[in-house]
């Protein structure tokens, strides 16, 4: 990763800063949450008790059968048509029967469903219809009650058998409907609407499971009450909806609207407070403006004696409404549970534009630390990059540094910062690294100049040794120590020569070259040095342009051919070809002979190496110093000399890499 991509990481951590804020809007929606919870705690509570010290018909403590409103005539033909809308809340009787209760102008109404498979018939008045399936209805004015039995052999109309002696305004007939299908039977049946019923008993007896065939379940009548409505309407603020109810949910009575104050926010805020500020939300349940009964968790809490809240998605958008339940206590029992619920945007609206504001200003920050981070990272790399360049042109392809690092020219040595301090210890390591190279170089040349006087010192002592009269046992080490003085004097040559070389070779100047020219004639010139030796050689048949040094180029291949000539037997063979590669060549001569052994291929280019066979005393010794002109040509081309055993174990194979050597610039 670069530099400037580092600090671009870094400028990306201010990212930091809003989520930082995000958090902290959250946090504060939370709060505002909270303050708004204990505000509309605090006034339900204040109603609960006002309603609970007042003398406000609230109900008993206890089980009782909820009466709703009709909302429809209701026909009674025994079939539950006319009782759909209020199906969802009917009331179970036991384990096999549903009942529904309603009341209207007309009459109070009854429908009682019973499912079971296996049934015993019998009317009212058979001898038989205690131990029949049969309905028990109990009908109580405070302390009155009076029972009837209700049974049918067959679907019809049926009349209700009284089973106690008259009482009060009781009615001494009740007559109904019932019906029958494969899963059970319905009774649906009316009484007159001025009883005044405090309480009801129902009971279901089945043959099939026995029990006592008179017991009820007795329990008192709910219904929505007006005077509690208006009582709500008193006590309630006027910005919620106020509902009393049942410790089960049903509804006694109600009071307001939720209306849902502040300017509606556009769809891009809804969208920002839904997805990135809101905190968990209940659906929002429509279904509960009118509905006689409310399951919600808040309403079972509060059924226990525990005040709750909830917040819940509103009808309208980026609406929020907080439901809070309370219980209405008397005599240490819970009576009833009375819910208010407010609908607001404040919440939202609050979020958004604290959000939106920090948001921006977040960005804003955030935009100009990045821009500045950004302007700093692409000063410090283009500065580190002319360090770089600087450090990359200080050598030259001789292995020389450039002069002008000995000048004090070092790019930025004269900043006060880190980079100045780096580039001045550059320009110092330079400088010593330079003098030690230098000194290096002409090593040679004045190892050579130095040993020429003690060699001719040596040799001239050892020619006056020859005029005098040695033993002939001294005669052998004579002739080992001129041996062995004549090899000095070849090493001191070939360093000599070596230094020459090198100079001669970097001072060799490029010009635009065809290869292909330049290794056929190289190639014509070889015919006759190698005898009855076949030579064969492979060129491209497009021209193959370098920009290099010709001259350099043929002294290579001399150097390469004299040194596959040596190795190749009289009768064997050997291929000089030449081919095209990316941004240069590749010259390459094989020759039949013996393989190259393995630890010497990394080091037939250096300097004084050679696999020549060593000279017997009197012969000149062969110093190495050809492969060593070949690795100097090719680097000087920006290239690599190599060697390599030919796959099929037949010879060598000598590789020149060549590329184009860097053009000169005019002086200006």
């Amino acid at each position: 990763m670069s530099l400037r991509q580092k600090l671009l990481l870094v400028a990306l951590c201010t990212l930091a800063l809003p989520v930082a804020g995000w958090l902290y809007v959250r946090q504060m929606e939370t709060l505002l949450r909270q303050g708004q919870e204990q505000a509309l705690t605090a006034t339900a509570t204040a109603v609960a008790r006002s309603l609970a010290v007042t003398d406000a018909p609230l109900p008993q403590s206890g089980k009782g059968w909820y009466v709703q409103q009709a909302v429809n005539p209701i026909t009674i033909d025994g079939y539950g048509d006319d009782w759909a809308p209020m199906t969802p809340w009917s009331q179970s009787i036991g384990t096999q029967g549903k009942l529904l209760l309603a009341e209207d102008d007309n009459g109070f109404y009854m429908y009682i469903d019973v499912r079971t498979a296996r049934r015993t018939r019998a009317d009212a008045g058979d001898a038989n219809a205690m131990s029949a399936d049969h309905l028990v209805l109990d009908l109580v004015q405070g302390s009155i009650h009076r029972r009837y039995l209700i049974a049918s052999a067959a679907p019809g109309a049926f009349t209700a058998l009284p089973v106690d002696p008259a009482a009060g305004n009781l009615p001494d007939r009740i007559v109904g409907q019932w019906q029958e299908d494969g899963s059970g039977y319905r009774a649906e049946l009316r009484l007159p609407p001025d009883l005044g019923l405090s309480a009801l008993g129902v009971g279901i007896y089945s043959a099939a499971n026995g029990g006592d065939p008179l017991a009820t379940e007795e329990r008192s009548l709910w219904r929505y009450s007006p005077d509690l409505a208006q009582e709500l309407v008193r006590l309630a603020p006027d910005d919620t909806r106020a509902r009393l109810m049942t410790p089960s949910g049903w509804l006694l009575a109600q009071s307001g609207r939720l209306t849902t104050s502040g300017p509606q926010p556009p769809w891009l805020s809804s969208l920002i407070y839904r997805s990135l500020l809101a905190n968990p939300l209940e659906d929002a349940e429509s279904w509960t403006e009118d509905a006689p009964r409310l399951d919600l968790p808040e309403v079972q809490s509060a059924s226990r004696g525990e005040p709750a809240t909830v917040w819940r998605q509103g009808e309208e958008r980026d609406s929020v409404v907080l439901a809070t339940a309370v219980p209405i206590e008397r005599d240490h029992e819970v009576v009833s549970v009375l819910l208010l619920e407010q609908a607001s945007r404040a919440v939202p609206l609050l979020a958004n534009r604290a959000f939106l504001s920090l948001l921006l200003t977040s960005f804003g920050v955030m935009l100009v630390a990045g821009a500045i981070l950004l302007l700093f990272a692409t000063r410090l790399s283009l500065r580190l990059g002319r360090l770089r360049d600087a450090v990359e042109r200080a050598q030259i392809n001789d292995g020389r540094l450039d002069g002008q690092f000995f000048e004090g020219q070092f790019p930025m040595a004269e900043s006060e910062d880190e980079i100045g301090d780096l580039a001045r210890s550059f320009q110092r390591l330079f400088e010593a690294v330079g003098g030690y190279t230098d000194y290096l170089r002409t090593l040679a040349s004045k190892l050579s100049h130095e040993l020429n006087t003690p060699l001719a010192i040596v040799k001239s002592s050892l020619d006056n040794l020859e005029h005098a009269e040695l033993s002939d046992e001294a005669q052998p080490y004579l002739a080992r120590a001129r041996d062995g003085v004549a090899r000095l004097g070849q090493l001191v040559r070939a360093m000599s020569e070596a230094s020459r070389m090198e100079r001669a070779i970097a001072a060799a100047e490029p010009e635009d070259v065809d290869l292909v020219e330049v290794v056929d004639g190289c190639a014509e010139a070889y015919r006759p040095l190698a005898g009855v030796r076949h030579l064969d050689c492979v060129l491209p048949d497009q021209p193959v342009h370098l920009h290099g040094a010709p001259e350099l180029i043929a002294q290579a291949l001399d150097k390469l051919f004299d040194n596959a000539l040596s190795f190749t037997p009289p009768d064997g063979w050997l291929r000089l070809s030449l081919r095209p590669i990316e941004n240069g060549a590749e010259i390459e001569l094989a020759n039949q002979g013996p393989l190259l052994p393995a630890a010497m291929q990394g080091r037939l280019f250096d300097s004084l190496v050679s696999l020549r066979e060593k000279a017997t005393p009197g012969d000149a010794p062969h110093l190495g110093l050809g492969l060593y002109v070949v690795r100097l040509v090719a680097e000087r081309h920006g290239g690599i000399a190599s060697a390599r055993n030919l796959e099929d174990g037949s010879g060598v194979a000598f590789t020149l890499r060549l590329h184009a050597m860097p053009r000169q610039r005019l002086a200006g």
